[in-house]
């Protein structure tokens, strides 16, 4: 059997999406996720609606890689779904759903992700905090400030990380107070992102007073 095994590389190479959706159905686990994968690379928009029923397929590795896929096409219609993935049971999935999520750079994705700060798994906190930076909504400063006080470092450094990115002028003291924080790879980023922070301030002051 074997031998008719799809082959998903050459689909790829050709662009045969439809020939990749086919493959979805497939009942070899490992050529449904690679035709997953497959179909994020080309970013076509028909992958969209199967890759989406893919998020429901009983191997978590099918999911994870369907959900990796809908962030790389950044449809309108993958937020959603994401979210839905993003509170599943399986850490793996939740958190290719969070970096998904972040992928789209849409706005709907930022409630998701703040509640991702709150997942049980250091990973899914860790890459929702990152996703949030990406995305620079104001909104999730206050969710960030608290997730400088997390009890893994890599999420600490995250969260610094992506306040320096989102800018604004609330962050200023709660990364002063990380330049406090025990471990130093924290402080390293809380540092820098209070350079980005002020530097973008004394810009936004510097236009303002040309007004």
């Amino acid at each position: 059997m074997g031998f008719f095994k799809p082959n998903i590389e050459k689909m790829e190479a050709e662009r045969d999406v439809k020939g990749l959706i086919k493959a979805l159905k497939d009942k070899e686990s490992d050529v449904r996720w690679g035709a997953a994968v497959a179909l994020g690379m080309t970013g076509d928009t028909r992958a969209v609606e199967p890759l989406i029923q893919a998020l429901k397929d009983e191997h978590k590795q099918v999911r994870a890689y369907a959900a990796m896929a809908l962030g790389e096409i950044k449809d309108a219609r993958v937020v959603e779904p994401l979210t839905q993935a993003r509170k599943g049971e399986d850490e793996v999935v939740r958190f290719h759903a969070a970096v998904a999520l972040g992928m789209t750079g849409d706005t709907r994705a930022v409630g998701p992700l703040i509640q991702a700060l709150k997942d049980e798994d250091e990973a899914v906190r860790w890459i929702a905090a990152g996703a949030l930076g990406h995305i620079g909504d104001a909104k999730a400063v206050e969710p960030l400030t608290k997730a400088l006080k997390d009890k893994k470092k890599n999420v600490r450094e995250e969260a610094a990380k992506a306040l320096g990115k989102i800018g604004d002028a609330r962050v200023v003291e709660p990364l002063t107070k990380s330049l406090e924080d025990r471990n130093k790879d924290v402080r390293k980023a809380a540092k820098e992102a209070l350079r980005k922070v002020k530097r973008r301030l004394k810009q936004r002051e510097a236009k303002n007073g040309l007004e």
